[in-house]
C-alpha cells in the first residue's frame, strides 16, 4: 500500500472514530488521578479519546507509530508513517459544554519530526455539528462528518483576504510587553473571538480571516502548545489555506523538533497579520 493510500485510510479512520469520541464525552467530565506528560490534569474523556484513536490508527497497515499528548512515549506499530494526535483539544471546555476538537498529524519520519516531514494534517471540530478539515499537499478541504462517520465534502478552504477576527491565549498580565503592543494594534482592527479551545478559534480564523495566537508568556517563555501535536499540524493547515504560521520568528514548519512534547509559541492567520507580529515580538 502506497503512502497516499495510507493517508486516505488514516483520514477515513479519524472520521469514523469522531462520532464515537463525541458520544464518549457524555459521562466522562471528571478528572483522573493522573497528569499527562505536560503536567496537565487529564479528563476521563481525554483518556477515552486517546485509547480509541490509538487502537484504530495503529491497526492500519502502513502506520508505524502513534504518539499523543496524553502519552509519554511513542507506540511502535511496525513499519510506516508516524501519526500524532491531540485526542481532545480544549477538553477543559467539556465542563461548560463548549467547543472541542481532535488534531492529527501524519509524518513520513520517526518521531519527533519537523514540519518538513509532515505529509498531511487534519482536525475534527466538535461544535453544533461535527466537521473535519483535511490538508494533504494542497488547499484544505472541509467535510461534514455524519453520525456514522461518513464524510460529505463541504468546501475547499482559503483564508479570506479581509481579516475579521482575532483570539489570543494566555492571561493578559502574563503577556510579554512586545506581544501586548501587538495586541493593542490588532484589537483596533478586528473583533475578539476566543473560546478557549484552539481548534474552535483557528476554525474561526479560517472562516472569517484574522489571527490566532498562544504566545510566549512571562511564565512560559517557550509557550504552552505542543509543537508536534498542535503547532506543526495547525501551521500546515493554515499555510495550505494561504495563510502563515510562526513561532515568533519563523514558520512553525521550520522549527526543529528535538523532544516529543516540546512546547512552542503558536501564531497563525493571514500573512500580513503574522508578518506584523514577527516585526513586533522578539524570539
Amino acid at each position: 500500500m502506497g503512502d497516499d493510500d495510507v493517508v486516505t485510510r488514516i483520514m477515513e479512520t479519524v472520521a469514523r472514530t469522531a462520532p464515537e469520541v463525541r458520544r464518549g464525552l457524555v459521562g466522562r467530565r471528571s478528572y483522573l488521578d493522573e497528569e499527562n506528560p505536560s503536567g496537565e490534569s487529564m479528563l476521563a474523556a481525554d483518556d477515552h479519546a486517546d485509547d480509541l484513536l490509538e487502537d484504530r490508527l495503529t491497526g492500519i497497515d502502513g502506520v508505524g507509530a502513534y504518539a499523543s499528548e496524553e502519552r509519554e512515549g511513542v507506540v511502535d506499530a511496525g513499519e510506516g508513517l508516524s501519526v500524532t494526535c491531540d485526542p481532545l483539544d480544549g477538553s477543559s471546555n467539556l465542563k461548560p459544554n463548549n467547543t472541542m476538537g481532535t488534531i492529527v498529524g501524519v509524518y513520513d519520519a520517526p518521531l519527533p519530526a519537523a514540519g518538513r516531514e509532515l505529509v498531511a494534517a487534519a482536525f475534527v471540530l466538535y461544535g453544533p455539528i461535527t466537521t473535519m478539515m483535511v490538508a494533504r499537499g494542497g488547499t484544505p478541504t472541509e467535510y461534514l462528518v455524519d453520525e456514522d462517520g461518513t464524510r460529505e465534502e463541504l468546501r475547499d478552504v482559503e483564508l479570506p483576504e479581509d481579516p475579521t477576527v482575532y483570539g489570543f491565549g494566555g492571561r493578559v498580565p502574563d503577556w510579554r510587553a512586545d506581544f501586548a503592543a501587538y495586541v493593542d494594534e490588532v484589537e483596533r482592527e478586528l473583533k475578539l473571538r476566543y473560546g478557549g479551545a484552539m481548534i474552535g478559534d483557528v476554525n474561526q480564523v479560517l472562516t472569517y480571516g484574522g489571527v490566532f495566537a498562544y504566545p510566549a508568556l512571562e511564565s512560559s517563555p517557550n509557550g504552552k502548545l505542543r509543537l508536534q501535536f498542535e503547532g506543526i499540524p495547525i501551521g500546515y493547515i493554515v499555510e495550505a489555506a494561504g495563510g502563515a504560521s510562526s513561532d515568533g520568528s519563523r514558520s512553525l514548519l521550520e522549527v526543529e523538533a528535538t523532544e516529543l512534547h516540546q512546547r512552542t509559541p503558536v501564531h497563525v492567520g493571514n500573512a500580513e497579520l503574522v508578518d506584523r507580529l514577527e516585526a513586533t515580538v522578539t524570539r
